[in-house]
Formats: C-alpha cells, sequence, structure tokens
C-alpha cells in the first residue's frame, strides 16, 4: 500500500510539472494564481481580525496599538525572512522542473533547518527589544503598553509563522498552491475564533487579539509540516535529515536575501513614513492603520501573481522552455493589469463600506477617505515592479532588481519624507510619495527588462549544470 501511495504522488508531482511547462500559459497562471490570491487572503484576513475586533470592541487606541507601528516592526522581520525563503522556493522549483529528486530533497530540508535558525533568532529581538524599538519610532505613549505587548507575544510565537512560509513555499515550488490555501482557511478560521474568545468574551485586549494570531499560526505550521511529512520521496520532510547544506544555504541566500533585503527597504520607508503619520495623532494613526489593511487586498492579489510568475518562471527555466518565460511574463502583465483597474474602481467607490468595518468615529473615517481617494487610483503603476521583479527572481536575477527597487522606491520615499515633509506635515504630504515612487521605479524596471536583463538576453545558463566533456 506505502508503494502505491508513492507512485501516485510521484505520478501527481511529474503531472503539475508538465502542466506549468507546457499547458496553455494564461490558463495556468489562473490555476496556479487562485490558491494563491486565497491563501493570502486568509493569510490577510485573520491579520485583519485583530485590527476589526479589537477596533470594535475596545477603541481605537487599541486599534492604532494593533496596526500603527507594531504591524509595520511585524511585517520588516517577517517580511524579510518570507523573502529569503523565496531564495528555497526558487532553488526548488528549478530542480523540481530539471527532475532532480536529490537535489529537490538536499533543498528542502536546508529550507526548514534554515527556517528553524531564523525563527529562534527573530524570537529573541522581537521579544527583547520591543519597546527600544517602538520608542524609537516615536509610538506614542499613550498606545506603548498595549503596542508592546502584542508585539512581544507574536514574536514569541514567530517561529511557527516562519514555519508554515517555508513549508507552503516549498509546496508551490512543486506546483502545488491548494493546500497551503487550505491549511490556511483553517488557521483564519482558528484566529477568528480566538479573537472572539480572548478579546470580546475574556475581555483580554490587544493580549488576547496576539494570543489568537499565535494559536491559528500553529495551526498552520503544524498542517503544512504534516503534509511535507507524508509526501512522496522527492520532496518528503525527515525530520532526522534536517540540516544545512552548505551549497543549498549559499543559493538561497544568494537568491533570497535580495528579495528579504527589498522587502526591508520596503518597511524601513514604510516605518519613516509611519513615524511622519505618528505625529499627526491618533485619529490619523488609526486611519492609516485601517487603510493598511484596506488596501492589503491589492497588495495580496499582486503578491499572489508575483509568487506565480516566481515559480512558473523557475520551473520553466529548469526545463529550458525560455520561450514560455517570455510569454509568461508578458501574458501576467497583461492580467495584472486589468485586475489592477477593477479592484482600484471598487476601493476608490465603496471603500467607506469598508472603513465602517473597523470604527465608525467620523474623523477617523474622514481622513481615511482622504487617503484611500488619492492612492487608489495609482495602483497601476505599481504592476510592472512587482512581475518584473518575481519573473527576474524565477531564473535567478535578484541584485539588480533589489537595487531597482531600493533606489526607485525606498530611497526616493524616504528622501520626500526626510527633506519636504518637515515643511508641510501634512497627511497629502506624506502619502504622495507612494506614487511618485512607483512611477519612478516602474520606469527604470522597463528600462533595465527589455534592455539588460537576463531575460534580454537569450542563453541563460543554469547554474548546477557542468558542461558536457566531449568523447574523443
Amino acid at each position: 500500500m506505502k508503494s502505491q501511495v508513492s507512485s501516485g504522488d510521484a505520478k501527481a508531482a511529474r503531472r503539475r510539472a508538465a502542466a506549468i511547462t507546457e499547458g496553455v500559459i494564461w490558463k495556468q497562471l489562473l490555476l496556479f494564481f487562485f490558491p494563491i490570491l486565497f491563501g493570502t487572503f486568509f493569510q490577510q484576513l485573520y491579520n485583519t481580525a485583530d485590527a476589526v475586533i479589537v477596533g470594535r470592541y475596545v477603541g481605537k487606541e487599541a486599534l492604532a496599538a494593533v496596526g500603527g507601528s507594531t504591524a509595520m516592526i511585524i511585517n520588516l522581520m517577517v517580511g524579510f525572512f518570507v523573502g529569503l525563503s523565496s531564495g528555497a522556493t526558487v532553488i526548488i522549483s528549478q530542480f523540481f522542473g530539471a527532475q532532480n529528486e536529490k537535489r529537490v530533497s538536499e533543498a528542502v530540508h536546508t529550507a526548514m533547518a534554515f527556517s528553524l535558525v531564523c525563527g529562534l533568532v527573530m524570537t529573541a529581538g522581537g521579544v527583547l527589544f520591543a519597546r527600544p524599538i517602538l520608542t524609537a519610532m516615536g509610538n506614542p505613549e499613550d498606545i506603548m503598553e498595549d503596542s508592546m505587548a502584542y508585539m512581544q507575544i507574536y514574536f514569541f510565537g514567530v517561529i511557527t509563522n516562519l514555519i508554515y512560509n517555508m513549508g507552503s513555499g516549498i509546496l508551490r515550488a512543486i506546483g502545488d498552491s491548494r493546500r497551503p490555501l487550505y491549511y490556511l482557511i483553517a488557521s483564519c478560521f482558528t484566529n477568528i475564533m480566538l479573537d472572539l474568545a480572548f478579546v470580546v468574551v475574556l475581555n483580554m485586549g490587544v493580549r488576547g487579539a496576539a494570543l489568537a494570531t499565535v494559536g491559528s499560526q500553529i495551526v498552520s505550521a503544524v498542517l503544512v509540516s504534516a503534509a511535507l511529512m507524508r509526501a512522496d520521496k522527492s520532496y518528503k520532510l525527515i525530520l532526522r535529515n534536517m540540516r544545512l547544506n552548505p551549497f543549498m544555504v549559499k543559493r538561497i541566500v544568494q537568491i533570497g536575501f535580495p528579495a528579504g533585503l527589498q522587502s526591508v527597504m520596503y518597511s524601513v520607508s514604510n516605518i519613516i513614513i509611519q513615524r511622519s503619520v505618528n505625529a499627526l495623532g491618533t485619529d490619523t494613526i488609526a486611519a492609516w492603520s485601517a487603510y493598511s489593511k484596506i488596501d492589503s487586498v491589492y497588495w495580496m492579489v499582486l503578491s499572489a501573481l508575483g509568487i506565480s510568475i516566481t515559480t512558473f518562471v523557475g520551473q520553466n527555466y529548469g526545463a529550458g522552455r525560455m520561450d514560455r518565460v517570455r510569454r509568461g511574463v508578458l501574458e501576467c502583465l497583461g492580467l495584472s493589469a486589468l485586475i489592477t483597474i477593477g479592484l482600484s474602481a471598487v476601493l476608490y467607490t465603496w471603500g467607506g463600506g469598508i472603513y465602517r468595518l473597523f470604527t465608525n468615529d467620523a474623523a477617523v473615517l474622514a481622513r481615511g477617505m482622504e487617503i484611500l481617494h488619492f492612492l487608489a487610483p495609482a495602483f497601476i503603476l505599481y504592476v510592472c515592479i512587482e512581475i518584473y521583479s518575481g519573473a527576474l527572481r524565477g531564473v535567478g536575477d535578484c541584485w539588480i532588481p533589489m537595487i531597482i527597487t531600493a533606489m526607485g522606491v525606498c530611497v526616493l520615499r524616504i528622501l520626500w519624507v526626510v527633506a519636504v515633509v518637515p515643511f508641510r506635515p501634512a497627511m497629502s504630504t506624506i502619502i504622495i510619495s507612494y506614487p511618485m515612487s512607483w512611477a519612478t521605479t516602474t520606469a527604470l524596471f522597463n528600462v533595465y527588462y527589455f534592455w539588460f536583463s537576463s531575460l534580454k538576453r537569450f542563453s541563460v545558463r543554469l547554474p548546477w549544470k557542468r558542461k558536457r566533456r566531449r568523447r574523443g
């Protein structure tokens, strides 16, 4: 019976690889995209549930504590790891596309061991340095204790978040984007139930919301680990085989570090912006916190498309199908533009109703709608950044895209906030930095992609393949 199950899993894995490397491109992108989209939706939903429940049942101060500086710090640290783990997703998808089972197994065990090490480091840093970091960000004193409590509890259990993200990345690398979705759905409903129990029934405030989030992440980590342990031999997780393979660590870091650094730079620029927002008062902080949850609907769509094109490019690159790589990028750009226009229109038109999920405070609603009406029409400027970056990452071209993003988005945005905002400290002055930086970075990406990138050049060499010697 065991051999039959293993054989069936292997056949399913081969079918997934063939579909990505041989099927109709836009259909394969959508089939891969939707499970990732729903997965990121449920991942965002259990984060948003904290903000909705504490905002409605505890107050706007609690909403600011959960969604302000604390959320920025969490996004910075977890975002860095998620970017770093994308290196594992890329190399596993490449090895899987090339049908190199030995390398797939080595990469899987190294990736999971790597997530454990990173989790321990992150837990220590988040728990020990919560107050100094929040103080440095100018977090208001009236929400300091709640912010610190939420942050410390979250990071005490952050290792489960990293295990889930790495495990789901492994499953997506071999073409399975459905099971990570199922696990996130289970995690999401767990979080909502725990939120209601801890915050509403037991009146535990932001501490209850943090405990609910950690509890839900434990569920997702257990489920994804169990799935890998039951998998077939090519990507099966065997606990005693978990170790840091030097070659694999080097490849993961080479590809993933630029993506992680790029995520950090985004977060650092957002933290600097959050510091400017903090100076405008609790109402504005709450409005900005709620907006960040609302516009996350769009960012999770673009993120899902970016992950889809990374895996699509990685497997086709591994299989030597460069024609499909280039066509896939163009078709993904078209899909992204259509979705962006539709979502921007929805958020612009019905954003007020969504805002009322978080609060009924008139001042917070007024400030929030000003932000939403200004930024939603500008989302189209961001499309090329996510898709080109994901595609280039799929072939291992990571450093130049990171530099482009760093200069075009992060540095430009920071310079604006530091040099211009102090002379006119208003929300409109702060948020104009977003479309300005998106437009600049999009222009730079187009120049690089079409004239200088590895996808422009026809020949791309797989790094692990050796040249064959001619026999005399």
